[in-house]
């Protein structure tokens, strides 16, 4: 099984985030625009944070608070649980089900390098399984012709 550097490499380097003091609402454009559902949370290029789709329904809707009046410092998750880009995706895969966490910023020595989803850890395993089968089948069908 491959390593996290293997989902960024094929998802590119692009990194979206918000700040603490922008507000949910400016957050939540950026989501809609760059159809994600999460925004990882930067001050001065330090991750500080993140914001999802999750925080936003808990701690904003279900408040009763504006999303136009919030900060994302006052409904960010601040104990972000992160990874390295040497992690195996199986590795990944254990912390998002033990955490019911659904991402991963990826640091390395206190940078951000980007940030995986459950939905890229899944394509990856789906994708390397299509490729052990595959190998399979041309190991068993080309010894029997």
């Amino acid at each position: 099984m491959g390593a996290v550097n293997h989902i960024l490499k094929s998802k590119g380097g692009a990194i979206f985030s918000t700040t603490p003091t922008q507000t949910v609402y400016e957050a939540l454009e950026i989501m809609m625009e760059k159809n994600i559902s999460a925004l990882v949370v930067l001050e001065i290029e330090k991750l500080v944070g993140i914001f999802t789709e999750r925080d936003y329904a808990r701690k904003v809707i279900l408040n009763g608070k504006s999303s136009r009046e919030t900060l994302i410092k006052e409904v960010m998750s601040v104990n972000v649980i992160t990874v390295c880009p040497e992690n195996s995706i199986d590795d990944c895969m254990r912390l998002m089900s033990d955490k019911f966490i659904r991402h991963l910023p990826v640091v390395q020595h206190d940078k951000l390098l980007g940030l995986i989803s459950i939905g890229d850890v899944v394509t990856y395993i789906i994708e390397d399984q299509k490729f052990v089968i595959e190998n399979l089948e041309h190991f068993i069908y080309g010894n029997y012709i």
